[in-house]
């Protein structure tokens, strides 16, 4: 008998799929960690040590696109097999690279492109095609695989950076990851149950819904969803990225940036397991403008406070507020697409998600290369951060019309 959704089965997928993603997503935290080192041993400027974190979020964008429709021709196993062998090879690349060039192409191509990309927005799309009921809580959990790995990698690699030095522990990393998910992959071989119509009626009104959403055709809805996700996540990625650093600048010393960060990201879990209960209630677009508005006022918090103690009720107010709104993306996807263009769709919003953190690390770092202060680029997130409220707000109105309409 074949596996249905919200089933046992679908909840040990989803388990599966929450350690997959907590090993695959280590390529975005373990590079933050390993900033300062690196831009000490290659002697290079912060933008330039920000361009691996770059470039990986880049691969890990364009990656999620390309895993997806692998998967859905092929089933999930397939791209997490490549996964595998992509996070393996780029961290035993990035480890033994001689210039920092070289360690940004490891982290693009390697651990970006063919690794981390297939536990992100596949994974994602997967889970919502085996849940119905609890969709929303679902999404969530899967998701929080991402912030889980932001918890759990950043004191471990800053312990093993200062015990045997950044190079030994990616190394490490390689071998760890390529274990875990060659175990893992064949767990979720099964394909995905078809989503079965309700009816001749409900199905001509879903399709009516589906072919105009938000009152708009479906490429400018993606287009604008995506520009969304581009803008909430230059401004997410600014603490992420430069936690560590900004408190090496302080003086508070590079191990204490680690352990915001993993507060910062614990507290991303919470986050996004409320917000997925949240989403069951109000759906993804309420949650979006939810979610985004509290970045922004944890991001205008960042300006007056930069005490130790205040910096870490600050990151962790930071994961508090913001965790919720990647997932909200996946859940306006599937409540506003056909569920047949659901892969191809999260993968597209999502792509610019990471995009967005991409280019809000590098865009970080430049700013405080100009300015020699992290204030700007703060500041920055922040005009961001308001660019993803007016997209969200006018979204939500255009929905709500469309429905009293």
């Amino acid at each position: 008998m074949t596996p249905q959704p919200d089933s046992r089965y679908a909840a040990l997928r989803l388990l599966v799929a929450l350690v997959l993603m907590t090993v695959g997503a280590s390529g975005m935290y373990v590079v933050a960690v390993v900033l300062p080192a690196v831009q000490a041993e290659f002697g290079v400027a912060r933008a330039d040590a920000s361009m691996p974190y770059t470039w990986m979020m880049i691969g890990f964008g364009i990656g999620g696109i390309l895993m997806g429709k692998l998967a859905d021709r092929h089933g999930v196993t397939v791209p997490i097999l490549i996964s595998a062998a992509g996070l393996g090879l780029g961290y035993v690349a990035a480890g033994v690279a001689g210039n920092i060039w070289l360690f940004s192409v490891a982290h693009g191509l390697l651990i970006g492109l063919l690794g981390s990309s297939a536990t992100f927005a596949p994974l994602i799309a997967d889970t919502t095609l085996w849940f119905v009921r609890r969709r929303g809580i679902a999404v969530a959990v899967c998701a929080s695989g991402n912030y889980l790995a932001g918890t759990v990698w950043p004191p471990i690699v800053q312990h093993f950076v200062e015990t045997a030095g950044w190079r030994d522990t990616y190394l490490g990393l390689g071998a760890f990851s390529a274990v875990v998910m060659l175990s893992l992959a064949p767990l979720l071989r099964q394909r995905p149950p078809l989503p079965m119509p309700s009816g001749r009626a409900a199905a001509l009104a879903a399709a009516e819904s589906e072919a105009r959403p938000f009152g708009l055709s479906p490429t400018a809805a993606t287009v604008l969803l995506c520009v969304a996700g581009l803008a909430c996540c230059v401004a997410m990625s600014m603490p992420q990225v430069h936690i560590v650093a900004y408190c090496g600048d302080l003086g508070y010393g590079a191990a204490r940036g680690a352990e915001m960060l993993s507060l910062m990201l614990g507290f991303g879990i919470a986050s996004r397991l409320i917000s997925g209960v949240i989403c069951d209630r109000i759906g993804g677009l309420r949650t979006l403008l939810l979610g985004s508005a509290l970045q922004g006022v944890a991001l205008l918090l960042f300006l007056p406070f930069d005490g130790l103690a205040s910096l870490y009720v600050v990151s962790a107010l930071f994961g508090l507020f913001q965790g919720g709104i990647v997932p909200s993306y996946a859940i306006i996807v599937r409540e506003h697409f056909p569920p047949r263009e659901a892969g191809t769709r999260t993968g597209t919003v999502l792509m610019f998600t990471l995009l967005g953190m991409a280019l809000g690390g590098w865009l970080s770092g430049k700013v405080f290369d100009l300015t020699g202060s992290y204030d700007a680029a703060f500041v920055n997130g922040i005009a961001w951060n308001l660019l993803n409220l007016a997209i969200a707000g006018t979204l939500l109105y255009r929905a709500r019309r469309r429905a009293y309409a």
